[in-house]
């Protein structure tokens, strides 16, 4: 198996992991799936939409595998992405923390020039 996802000629290239995720996101990953169950052959589809206060918002949900999408695993967590979308993703660390200021996944993004107060929105 090669260690990069190609696309077609006529598209860029994906590194092998365009996103990671920490051994905590990871985890956490694991634990909503297997209480949500995901439906067979689903996998962790990550995203943006339009949206928040800066533009755009990530997007973490289930979904079949379509044509337009680069398939790659991280930390063990088999994920797509979908190419038209990777240039606002490529880079990107997802993080899971738990403590006084909140819970939920935290995204550190090299290609956003900034984001909102609360992280959740990103130019």
């Amino acid at each position: 198996m090669s260690d990069t996802i190609h696309a077609q000629e006529s598209e860029p290239k994906i590194a092998k992991t365009p996103i990671s995720l920490t051994d905590a996101a990871a985890e956490e990953m694991r634990r909503v799936m297997a209480q949500h169950k995901a439906p067979e052959g689903y996998k962790l589809r990550i995203g943006v939409t339009a949206g928040g206060c800066s533009g755009f918002n990530y997007a973490l949900n289930y979904d079949m595998v379509h044509d337009t999408d680069e398939q790659f695993t991280s930390n063990g967590i088999e994920m797509i992405l979908d190419k038209r979308q990777a240039m606002f993703l490529i880079g990107t660390t997802i993080d899971f923390t738990d403590g006084l200021q909140g819970r939920g996944f935290k995204f550190d993004n090299p290609n956003s020039s900034h984001s909102c107060g609360c992280g959740n929105s990103f130019h």
